[in-house]
Formats: C-alpha cells, structure tokens, sequence
C-alpha cells in the first residue's frame, strides 16, 4: 500500500528540520524510522538508510521506492542534494504535497453529500421492491382488481430483481472490474482520463488541477535548475492525468527541433491563453518559474472556488432526481392506496 500525503508531509517536514539542522543524513534517516508509527514507513526508511550505507546518495536511495516517491520527489532530492541545499528541496516538498492534500480532502467533502443521497435512494428503492411492492400485488389480488400502471412497472421490476438478483449482482461484477481492470491498461487510462476532463460539473475543476500540478511543479523545477527537457517529463508525470501527460510530453520534440517553450505549448493544445501568455512573457524576462507560480496560485483559488461551490452545483441536479424517483414510488404506492376502497366494495 502507497504511503499516505499526511505521513509523507510529516517525513518532509521532519527532514527539512534536520537537514537545516545540520543532523548527517544518515542520522537522520534512522531516526525518523525508529520514531514513525507507520510501520511501511519505518520499513522504507530502514531501507533507505541501508542503502545509504552502502555510499548511494538519497536521491538514489529513494528511487528503489518509486511506488511511494514519485519522480517529482526524487527530483527536487536529486537536485537538493548537487546544489547543496537539501533542506529547501524538502520546504518545498512539504508546500506542494500539503496543496495535493488540501485539495483532495475538499473534492472528497464536497463529494459526500451527493454519495450519501445517492446510496439513501438505492436502498430505499431495495426495499419498496423487496417488500412493499409485493404486499400490495397480495391485497389485489385477492380482491381481483387490476393494479395501476405505475405499480406494474414497480411489480414488474420487483419480480425481476426477486428472481434474478443473482444475475444483476453478477452482470454488475463483471461491468466493475471489466471497468477497472480496462481503465488500468495504458490505453484504458488514456481514454478514461481524456473522458473526465470533458464531464459536466468536474471537468473543468479536474483540468484546473491539472493545469496548477504542472505549472506548480514546472516552476519548482525551474527554480531549483533542473533542464527543461527534464523537468518536462516530470511535470508531465506529476499531473496525475495520462492524456494530459502524453500531450505534455510531446512538447519535447518541439523543443529539440529549437523551438520555444512558449510556441510547443501552444502546438500541444493542453494550456489555457493565461498559461501560454505567462509562459512567453517568461521566456523573453527569464522569469518563467516567478510567473508559472503566480499561475498555480491563481488556479490554486479557482480551484478552491470551484470546490466549494461544487455541492452547490450538485444539489438542483440531485433533487430532480430525487423527486423523480419519490415520483415514481409515490404513484406506485399510493394510487393502489387510492383504489383499495373501491376494489373493496
């Protein structure tokens, strides 16, 4: 299992604290494993300085764990380390991997509305199909009345669930993992990614993310004096978004043949006209990482603003649905109320 944000930004806390400190990285690393309480973190850590040991650098012995470190991790290591300033590489390590946190904790809670209401109305369609259906469809048929159309189609939908329920949980099993085991193939996840940033109410808020991963890492990259080429193909990587990422990507090319930054961005057709505006005034001032980071900053509030407003968004949509669904049930259940009496007599 991947590390937690919380435990990976306790540990670059605690190493830039050390690092500043003066504390030899080896001393540290020991440390640190002997007093986290997250025993794959202590696993790691007693791994990495194992390594240490045997005269690698950190940068080096962090990459032997790349399902917990990314390249952007390794990165700003490796470049922290040849620069001499390892303790700046982990302060900002720390402010990028606690914006990642931040910003998934708020797209969760504003997510938790919607999934509660949602799971609310499947079960209480379970049970008006499993139970209260089929007592009205008794009554009536001992007085040997016709039901009503709305609760035909309820009875109807209640008989087939009851005998082949064993069917739908199956044909839903194969769909979910049919889903996840495409969508983890590499042209699966292509796709997937490229369908989620065209979704109404989350696409553009996923692009907007995105969009303040890359330019937010670019910068940090720029800063700290990594290449460009390089420092493309881990910002690529950092996005989180596969279609985004191969688009990205292919900016090298461009840049190889001796083009711009500013004019492969455009050709790439992943950045909105903010980004490739900042991007060329950057390039003619030498100043593309101070403007990048004015950018990620700027789509760090819109972000935040999107999100919040995000269960907003969200409710009109769902009492619709709602009120489609009690619709439904309540012309299923009630118009048999309705005619019992006159069934009766």
């Amino acid at each position: 299992p991947k590390i937690g944000l919380d435990d990976m930004v306790l540990f670059c806390r605690q190493m830039h604290a050390l690092t500043r400190s003066g504390i030899p990285i080896m001393r540290a690393i020991f440390g640190l494993a002997e007093t986290t309480k997250n025993p794959m973190m202590e696993a790691i850590l007693k791994d990495v300085a194992a390594t240490l040991g045997r005269g690698n650098t950190l940068s080096q012995a962090l990459a032997s764990h790349k399902a917990q470190f990314n390249p952007l991790f390794i990165s700003m290591i490796s470049v922290g380390e040849s620069s001499g300033h390892l303790d700046q590489a982990f302060k900002q390590l720390v402010g990028h991997l606690e914006m990642e946190r931040d910003t998934r904790k708020k797209v969760v809670a504003a997510l938790r509305y919607p999934t509660m209401v949602v799971a609310a109305i499947f079960i209480a369609i379970m049970v008006v199909n499993v139970f209260v259906i089929p007592s009205f469809a008794k009554v009536f048929a001992k007085f040997g009345a016709d039901l009503p159309f709305a609760t035909k189609v309820l009875l109807a939908s209640s008989n087939f669930f009851l005998e082949y329920w064993w069917l739908i949980l199956g044909m839903l099993f194969i769909a979910i993992a049919g889903f996840i085991k495409y969508t983890r193939s590499q042209q699966g996840e292509y796709q997937w990614d490229k369908i989620k940033l065209s979704l109404p109410l989350v696409g553009g808020l996923l692009n907007r993310v995105a969009l303040s991963r890359f330019t937010r890492t670019f910068s940090m990259l720029s800063r700290a004096g990594v290449p460009i080429l390089q420092a493309l193909e881990v910002s690529a990587e950092a996005v989180g978004n596969r279609y985004i990422e191969a688009n990205v990507k292919d900016m090298r090319h461009g840049i190889e043949r001796g083009d711009s930054l500013a004019r492969s961005a455009h050709a790439s057709g992943m950045f909105t006209p903010l980004i490739l505006q900042m991007i060329s005034v950057g390039e003619e001032s030498g100043a593309v990482d101070v403007l990048l980071q004015d950018v990620s900053d700027f789509y760090d509030e819109e972000t935040e603003y999107d999100v919040q407003n995000l269960s907003a968004a969200i409710e009109p949509i769902m009492l619709l649905f709602m009120g489609g669904i009690v619709l439904v049930l309540a012309l299923g259940i009630f118009l048999p109320l309705w005619d019992l009496g006159a069934a009766a007599r």
